[in-house]
């Protein structure tokens, strides 16, 4: 799809219902390619991470589900998946009613994942706050980084037009993460400051990664919290063309048509990245919350799983499997 356009997409205000309680939504509808090899180790099978009990016998969408849970109402928490991958999410999600499913034909990357979320909250709660997770990240400690997403909701409530990424303090020059360099600030070095952002590098050369670091740049862990409607005004700008023609299936929401209209709409979309699409293009209406030493891992690639294992002083039978 070519999201140039030349009309100015009109607004989407919802249906006129109000509440401004807080939502999440679990990003769990990626194919995980990049540890394809450790999780057919694991499982037996082609299932992404995310359905995949890596660390001990609960898998990571069941862990990031719990997690959540420490601060944001089950009722509220929605879940982003793919059609494809219903065997595996079935059994984690049994409890979920289809209301809170947000499931894609196709995954068609992180931005009409996200857009589709949404519209779904946006749809009955439009003054909503909506903080999104990844599904394949690991934290020591749960519970104080739950207390960095209340305190991004927080930051939200003073500053509702903008959207409010968590960034975690750098202990190495890491190349395989994407980075967030702050505005300098008088307090912007301080661990829980909220900065303006100043630019997005994404998997930076060793030496650049080092430069980062020095500078006290922060790695993305694509954990945001905003409202609903400073999303959706990001993607009105950023992204028209998308956003137009899911705006258009609005009415269908919730309805026995919301399916059909669905994978039309898919059938018709290419893959998108919001972090490229829509993040690199969106910093001046982004806030970065600094998050101090909360442990944290994003499990994306077979080096960081086997990394996080051997700090936890664990060693799963599947590890046997997967280093013969």
């Amino acid at each position: 799809m070519d999201h140039t356009v030349t009309e100015e997409p009109k607004r989407y205000d919802g249906p006129g219902r109000t509440t401004t309680e807080r939502h999440a939504v679990i990003l769990a509808g990626g194919d995980g390619s990049r540890l394809r090899s450790l999780t057919r180790a694991i499982a037996g099978d082609e299932r992404p991470k995310q359905f995949c009990p890596i660390l001990n016998d609960r898998t990571l969408l069941e862990e990031t589900r719990d997690r959540v849970a420490l601060k944001i109402k089950p009722e509220n928490t929605f879940f982003s998946l793919t059609q494809k991958h219903e065997p595996f999410y079935k059994h984690s999600l049994w409890d979920v009613s289809e209301a809170n499913r947000v499931v894609q034909p196709i995954n068609r990357g992180t931005a009409p994942a996200i857009l589709y979320s949404l519209l779904r909250i946006a749809n009955n709660s439009p003054e909503a706050t909506v903080a999104f997770f990844p599904s394949d990240h690991y934290f020591s400690d749960n519970e104080e980084f739950m207390e960095m997403v209340e305190s991004a909701f927080r930051a939200v409530e003073i500053n509702p037009h903008s959207v409010v990424l968590l960034g975690f303090e750098a202990t190495k020059a890491e190349t395989s993460y994407g980075w967030i360099e702050p505005v300098e600030s008088l307090f912007g070095g301080l661990t829980h400051s909220v900065s303006r952002v100043k630019r997005f590098w994404e998997k930076p050369s060793h030496r650049t990664a080092r430069k980062l670091k020095e500078q006290r740049c922060l790695w993305n862990s694509f954990v945001m919290v905003g409202k609903a409607r400073g999303f959706l005004e990001m993607f009105r700008k950023h992204l028209p063309d998308l956003y137009r023609v899911f705006v258009a299936s609005a009415p269908a929401l919730g309805t026995a048509g919301e399916s059909s209209m669905i994978s039309s709409i898919y059938e018709r979309i290419t893959d998108v990245n919001f972090s490229q699409d829509v993040l690199e293009k969106a910093t001046d209406e982004l806030l970065v919350l600094r998050v101090g030493d909360v442990g944290w891992c994003d499990l994306g690639e077979p080096k960081r799983v086997m990394r996080t294992l051997t700090g936890l002083d664990v060693k799963p039978a599947w590890t046997r499997a997967f280093a013969a």
